[in-house]
């Protein structure tokens, strides 16, 4: 097989296996967008206009809004608070379960994501910074950055203390395998609803358009806000080397993500909404499932961290 010819079989096969073959350093490689390697990216993109097709119903736009929410709360408490900060403790079931949820976002898997944030926060609006609108412009930092070959690797040396769990290993690996069994859950729900339950007016099509591509695609884009628009719009309470800001709009979106600049300034606590007029949905959720056990230890933010470093003029 030619160079070439092998070089386009590895990127399929990174489809399905995220280090198939031998994969160089990040910084070793290229930062032009991998056609190839995110074909399944731009079908997830262009599967959404199936809503031509397959219509509406209350059920499936019922269904794609839940999972929304939910999978938007893997990602703001589990792949970001649990996985890249470590701001509270869980269990080794309860951590694989919090893994499964967050990738069946579709946004990689648990040691990538905490990996590349790591990396963010060492680098915050620095050149090194792979997402900083400041540095490399809004589309850049939006989502442009996670089609490039150099950011596709997981950068290892950040996550060494979650690569001793060869449970989240795998799933890092094959970080497709969740996607693909809820798109296919989703249609045979859908169908499933369409034969024993008609007048919920939906059928195996719908769902998955509404259920998976619909929803996947908002959760994508309301995630990648915090890497964009919470670096360019917003209040910013605290002194940061970087330009994060607080935006009650994206934690609304975002299920508390939003408060930015609280974020940076003291990126180690559960709760992002420092004040008790700033909704963080996360960290309520959070609180009650520490009632329950699930997790434990939720890291708070001290009052002395609060109240200090304010800019001029910010009272709250």
């Amino acid at each position: 097989m030619s160079g070439k010819g092998s070089q386009m079989l590895k990127a399929v096969t990174r489809w399905f296996d995220s280090e198939a073959g031998s994969a160089p350093a990040a910084d070793a490689l290229e930062k032009g967008v991998d056609w190839l390697r995110i074909l399944p990216f731009i079908i997830l993109h262009v599967s959404c206009l199936g809503i031509l097709w397959v219509g509406w119903s209350w059920t499936a736009v019922g269904v794609a809004a839940g999972l929304y929410v939910v999978r938007m709360f893997g990602i703001t408490a589990f792949y970001h608070r649990y996985f890249s900060h470590r701001s509270y403790k869980a269990g080794r079931f309860w951590q694989l379960l919090f893994a499964v949820l967050g990738n069946s976002s579709a946004q990689r898997g648990p040691l990538w994501w905490a990996a590349h944030h790591r990396h963010h926060h060492r680098y915050a609006d620095q050149e090194e910074d792979v997402h900083s609108p400041v540095r490399h412009g809004f589309w850049w930092s939006h989502m442009i950055w996670l089609t490039t070959q150099a950011n596709f690797p997981t950068r290892k040396k950040y996550v060494q203390d979650w690569q001793k769990f060869p449970e989240l290993v795998w799933i890092n690996r094959f970080d497709t395998v969740v996607p693909l069994l809820l798109a296919l859950s989703l249609y045979g729900l859908g169908e499933l609803f369409g034969s024993l339950a008609p007048d919920l007016g939906t059928n195996g099509p719908q769902m998955l358009i509404w259920g998976f591509f619909v929803s996947t695609v908002v959760l994508f884009h309301g995630t990648c806000t915090i890497n964009s628009l919470d670096h360019m719009f917003g209040t910013r309470r605290y002194e940061t080397t970087d330009t994060s800001r607080n935006n009650p709009l994206l934690a609304l979106i975002t299920l508390g993500e939003g408060w930015h600049n609280n974020h940076h300034y003291y990126a180690v606590s559960a709760r992002q909404g420092f004040f008790w007029w700033e909704i963080d949905i996360t960290y309520y959720v959070l609180v009650f499932l520490s009632w329950l056990g699930i997790v434990r230890d939720l890291r708070p933010v001290p009052q002395e961290v609060r109240d200090g470093n304010r800019k001029s003029g910010q009272s709250g």
